[in-house]
C-alpha cells in the first residue's frame, strides 16, 4: 500500500510540475531505458567486440576527442573492430586490410546518412540538403561534375586568382597570421567564387556572413544537436537560425539573377540553364559550399604551414612554379602594358589548365602528403541493408560503420615513420586503399579536381608574393591535433605563420 501511495503522489507531482521539470524527467528516463535495453541485449557470436563500460560515457569523447576514444577502443577491446551505443544508434568501428577493401567497396554503407548522425556539422533542410532522393542526389552530382569540366575550370582561374590577390593584398607587407584563419578565408572565399554566382562572391560582406554562419554550424554541433536533433538546446536553436539564414542569403541570389534576366558565367547560370529544379539548386550551392570549403581550407592551411616549417620544400615548389610562369607568358608580356597586367595574379591566369594539373609535381606531392599526415577525418556511413559481413563480423541494417583514416594512414607497417611529412614517399600501390587522402571506392570525393586547382593556385600566389617561416612557442614545429575534427588545428596561439612581401606585385 505504501509503494502505490508513493507512486501516485510521484504521478501528482510529475503532473502539476513545469514543462521545463516535466521535459528534464522525460529525457533521463529516455536515456535510462536506452541504457538498460542495450545493456540487455544479446551479443551474438558473429558481433564485434563491445566497448567496456557505460555506453553513456561514449558520447562525449566520440565528438571531442575521437582519435583518443577510437584508438581507447582498438585497444580495450584487444580487436580490430568494436562496436558501441550512441543512444539508440549502433556504431561499429573498424580497422585493418580487410575491414577497409569491404567498407570502401560495399554498397550498402551510405555516406549521407552516416555523416547525418555522426557528423551533424552541415545545413540540414529536409528535401534540401537532407533525405533527398536518389534522382535528386544524382542531379547534384552530375552538375558538380559539369562545374569541373576543362572549359568551366579554365574559366574559374583568372577569377580564383583575382580573389586570392585581392584578400592577400589586405595582410599588409609584413605581420604573422594563423593560418587556420586567414588561409582558410581564401578558400572559402575561392570556393565560394567556384561553387555560387557572382551576386555572392562579388560582395565581401555576404561572404564574410556566410563563413559566420557555417562556423556557427561546426561550432554549434553537440551530441546533443546531433544525438536529440527534437531537443530545443540552445546550440540547436541557433544551429537552426544559422541554416535559415544561409537558405535566405542563396534564395535571395536565385532571385536576384531570375529577376535581373542578366546571363552570368558562374555555376548558378549552368543550375539554371539546365532547368534544375529550384530545391536543387539550393541544396548544391548550401551543401557542397561548406564540404568544399571546409576540407579544402583545411588542406591549404597545413600546406602553407608544411612549406614554412620545410623551407627546403618551399624552394623547390617555388622554383617550379617560376618555370611554369617561364613556359607560359602572358600574351603582353614583350608590351608596355599597366603595372596590373603584369601582375603575379595576371601573368598566373596565362598558366592554361592542363598546365597546372600535369606540371607541378613537387606541388602534387606536397599536398598528397599533407593529405596523409594533416587530415583528422573518420569515414562513416550507414548500412541502409541488407547485413552485411566485414572481416567475419555481422554489420546489422542500420547500424553506422566508422573507419579512422589514420588506420592506414599512420599505419608504419604501410608508411615508414608515419608522423614524419615527406613528400618523397612513393605513392602506394600494393597494400588495397593504402591511400584515401580523396576517398576510395565509390565513394571518391566529387570535387576532388577543383580541390586541387584550388590549392595549387593558392599556394603559387602566395610562394611567389610572400615569404614565410612557421613560429612556435615550443620551438618545434607544430603538429597536426586530430582529435580537431575538422582542421587538426594545433592549440590556438602556440604558432603563427611571420610573412613578408616580396617585390613582386600580387
Amino acid at each position: 500500500m505504501p509503494y502505490s501511495i508513493g507512486l501516485q503522489a510521484a504521478t501528482l507531482a510529475f503532473l502539476h510540475a513545469g514543462f521545463p521539470t516535466q521535459f528534464t524527467i522525460a529525457i533521463i528516463a529516455f536515456l535510462l531505458i536506452v541504457y538498460t535495453i542495450s545493456f540487455f541485449k544479446d551479443e551474438e557470436p558473429d558481433a564485434p567486440a563491445k566497448l567496456p563500460g557505460s555506453s553513456l560515457a561514449a558520447i562525449h569523447p566520440f565528438f571531442r576527442r575521437r582519435f583518443d576514444f577510437l584508438n581507447w577502443g582498438f585497444h580495450a577491446t584487444g580487436t580490430n573492430m568494436f562496436q558501441f551505443q550512441l543512444l539508440r544508434n549502433q556504431v561499429i568501428v573498424t580497422s585493418g586490410e580487410k575491414a577497409r577493401e569491404a567498407f570502401f567497396s560495399a554498397r550498402g554503407l551510405d555516406l549521407t546518412e552516416g555523416f547525418k548522425i555522426l557528423s551533424g556539422a552541415l545545413p540540414m533542410l529536409k528535401g534540401v540538403t537532407s533525405d533527398l532522393q536518389s534522382r535528386t542526389r544524382g542531379s547534384i552530382y552530375k552538375r558538380l561534375a559539369a562545374v569541373q569540366r576543362n572549359g568551366s575550370l579554365s574559366d574559374l582561374i583568372p577569377a580564383i586568382l583575382e580573389d586570392s590577390r585581392r584578400i592577400m593584398e589586405g595582410w599588409g607587407s609584413f605581420g604573422s597570421f594563423d593560418p587556420f584563419d586567414r588561409v582558410y578565408e581564401v578558400v572559402f572565399q575561392t570556393t565560394v567564387r567556384s561553387l555560387t554566382c557572382s551576386e555572392i562572391a562579388d560582395d565581401p560582406v555576404i561572404v564574410a556572413r556566410l563563413k559566420v554562419l557555417y562556423d556557427r554550424l561546426d561550432h554549434g554541433t553537440t551530441p546533443a544537436t546531433v544525438l536529440l536533433p527534437w531537443f530545443p538546446s540552445p546550440a540547436l536553436l541557433k544551429k537552426l537560425w544559422a541554416t535559415k539564414e544561409i537558405y535566405e542569403i542563396v534564395t535571395r541570389a536565385i532571385d536576384a539573377r531570375e529577376r535581373s534576366g542578366v546571363w552570368q558565367n558562374d555555376t548558378l547560370q549552368m543550375l539554371l540553364d539546365a532547368k534544375e529544379e529550384r530545391l536543387v539548386i539550393v541544396g548544391f550551392i548550401m551543401g557542397l559550399l561548406i564540404a568544399g570549403a571546409r576540407a579544402t581550407g583545411t588542406t591549404a592551411s597545413w600546406l602553407i604551414m608544411y612549406l614554412g616549417i620545410h623551407q627546403d620544400w618551399r624552394a623547390k615548389a617555388a622554383t617550379e612554379v617560376d618555370a611554369l610562369l617561364a613556359a607560359y607568358p602572358p600574351p603582353s608580356a614583350t608590351e608596355p602594358t599597366p603595372v596590373q597586367a603584369q601582375s603575379l595574379s595576371s601573368q598566373l591566369s596565362h598558366i592554361p589548365l592542363e598546365a597546372w594539373e600535369s606540371s607541378l609535381p613537387t606541388l602534387d606531392a606536397m599536398i598528397r602528403e599533407t593529405l596523409r599526415v594533416a587530415q583528422p577525418h573518420a569515414a562513416m556511413r550507414r548500412n541502409l541493408g541488407p547485413d552485411m559481413h566485414m572481416d567475419g563480423k555481422r554489420i546489422p541494417t542500420g547500424a553506422y560503420v566508422v573507419y579512422p583514416f589514420a588506420d592506414v594512414h599512420l599505419d608504419p607497417e604501410i608508411y615508414a615513420d608515419p608522423s614524419k611529412f615527406d613528400p618523397t614517399r612513393p605513392e602506394e600501390t600494393k597494400v588495397p586503399f593504402g591511400y584515401v587522402g580523396w576517398g576510395g571506392g565509390k565513394t571518391v570525393c566529387l570535387g576532388t579536381r577543383l580541390a586541387k586547382l584550388e590549392l595549387k593556385m593558392v599556394a603559387a600566389l602566395f610562394l611567389l608574393g610572400f615569404k614565410h617561416s612557421v613560429q612556435s612557442e615550443s620551438g618545434a614545429p607544430p603538429e597536426p591535433n586530430w582529435n580537431d575534427l575538422h582542421m587538426a588545428r594545433p592549440p590556438k596561439g602556440s604558432f603563427c605563420v611571420q610573412y613578408e612581401r616580396t617585390g613582386v606585385p600580387l
